[in-house]
């Protein structure tokens, strides 16, 4: 009897612990992975259950439609954008087969959210009465079709154009912000691909490769070497750290050796001799800018550089941005070093990012927290939610960028009654850069082309960042888009 009462314990102990592992993991899939699943793109349900409100449209900042939407039938309705391709990183797309991005992902439950009586509730706030009250439910239509909020972006629809004609058909990007305000004034990228036609778009883009794909978005997720516009951070790293720097004079000879196999040049070898940090800028010399990373050291200069968002995630609203890296190296990586404060070496960075750090040297040193939103409106055109502007930090003192600001603006200064005739009349500021990379086969490829910069200088109301994908000198394919851009903001 012993023996069967212990064995009858042993099983209730085996059954006991059965069931508190079977509560246990009904209880974390309820916690933890049942509202991951019900939110799942793939999650028909949750189809089924968006699809009956009509989505809500998306605007451009003066309140054009980029959006339409129309019912099939009860359970399916069908997305259209009105300018095909010129939005698409923008607003993204939303299929049931293909799921939700861009936009259309970040604000997907303010645009299937139906206010049915949110009209009615706000004229009565204003002149309350029983009466009014007692019409409002008797008007009331229980078979009122069922629209989202509409959402009103920050895009320029000019602005968005002239970006993406400029352009052209070159691969690449192009980010126009509003310094003060964080706003999105224009986000192209290419190649695009058609939101109207998804599945050719595809399979299209499944057939090719995958940094030639038109579905990444360029303007937050392309991650490039920054090249010589990245000396804008070295440069803000030398007035917080080297006292002084500014009245300086360096013997730039060309070259900067560090063995008999390892050294770093000025472009085509140049020498400039006597000049001061302001000229070098100017001049983009990469023996001072080397310079100056040697003697910041990897850890003052990685310091500045996460301040201006590198290794970290940026708050954005209605987009995300890939985290741009800056490397961490050893004081024996003295030619990486070097590298590094010209742009190269492993700093990878997207367009949005060095538009930020364009934006803000514009605003004083003073990074606005980017935003494609402004407002959220239910279908009657009354005002839901403001998106109101956010300041992600003051990265640099008010002195500091107003020197870099100068440095920016002498340097176009110089070019703009010559060979930069585009940036006529918009007192911009800006910095070229020509970043060299190696194919993964290890071969040089032909440099990205870039140009950050804002205008005008003295009160920016615009700032921008272009890269052209293996465009050679920034000085003649980035450039000029960024003029163009720049005269459009501008009315110029």
């Amino acid at each position: 009897m012993k023996n069967i009462s212990n064995s009858i314990k042993q099983v209730m102990v085996v059954f006991l612990f059965c069931f508190v592992a079977l509560i246990s993991y009904i209880a974390y899939f309820q916690v933890f992975s049942a509202p991951n699943i019900a939110e799942g793109q793939g999650n028909q349900r949750l189809w089924a259950k968006r699809n009956e409100v009509l989505r809500g449209t998306i605007y451009d900042r003066n309140k054009n439609a980029l959006t339409t939407s129309a019912r099939v039938d009860a359970l399916t309705q069908k997305r259209t954008y009105v300018n095909g391709d010129l939005y698409v990183h923008a607003l993204g797309y939303v299929d049931p087969r293909y799921g939700l991005t861009g936009l259309e992902a970040n604000y997907d439950s303010e645009l299937t959210t139906y206010n049915k009586i949110t009209n009615n509730i706000l004229n009565l706030t204003k002149d309350f009465s029983k009466d009014k009250l007692k019409e409002m439910f008797q008007n009331r239509k229980e078979d009122e079709v069922k629209v989202g909020n509409g959402v009103i972006t920050t895009l320029d629809s000019t602005l968005q154009k002239v970006a993406y004609d400029a352009l052209g058909n070159n691969k690449g990007a192009v980010v126009a912000l509003n310094p003060k305000t964080g706003e999105v004034l224009a986000m192209v990228s290419k190649p695009t691909y058609n939101p109207n036609d998804l599945e050719s778009s595809m399979k299209a883009a499944n057939a090719g490769t995958a940094d030639n794909s038109p579905l990444i978005n360029r303007a937050t997720s392309g991650l490039y070497p920054p090249g010589s516009t990245f000396k804008t951070v070295t440069l803000s790293s030398a007035l917080d750290n080297m006292p002084g720097v500014t009245t300086r004079t360096f013997d730039d000879t060309g070259k900067i050796v560090f063995n008999a196999s390892q050294s770093l040049s000025n472009d085509n070898g140049e020498v400039n001799g006597t000049i001061d940090l302001k000229e070098a800028f100017r001049l983009s010399s990469n023996f001072v800018f080397g310079t100056l990373a040697m003697e910041l050291g990897n850890d003052k200069l990685k310091t500045t550089a996460e301040k201006y968002g590198f290794n970290n995630t940026v708050d954005s609203d209605g987009f995300k941005i890939t985290q741009s890296q800056f490397p961490k190296l050893t004081t024996a990586e003295v030619g990486s070093i070097a590298q590094s404060g010209i742009g190269q070496s492993s700093i990878l960075a997207t367009p949005m990012q060095m538009a930020l750090i364009s934006s803000t040297i514009a605003n004083n040193g003073k990074m606005m927290e980017p935003r494609l939103v402004n407002t959220v409106i239910d279908k009657d055109g009354n005002t839901v939610k403001t998106i109101d502007s956010k300041v992600y930090k003051q990265v640099i003192s008010t002195t500091n960028a107003a020197i870099i600001k100068d440095y920016m603006k002498n340097l176009v200064d110089s070019r703009v009654d010559s060979s930069w005739g585009f940036f006529q009349g918009t007192d911009a500021a800006g910095k070229t850069g020509t970043a060299d990379y190696n194919l993964t086969n290890g071969e040089s490829a032909k440099p990205h082309s870039w140009f950050i910069g804002f205008a005008p200088a003295n009160d920016p109301k615009v700032a921008v960042a272009v890269i052209v994908e293996n465009g050679g000198y920034g000085a003649s394919a980035a450039a000029p888009i960024a003029g163009k851009v720049m005269r459009s903001a501008l009315n110029k």
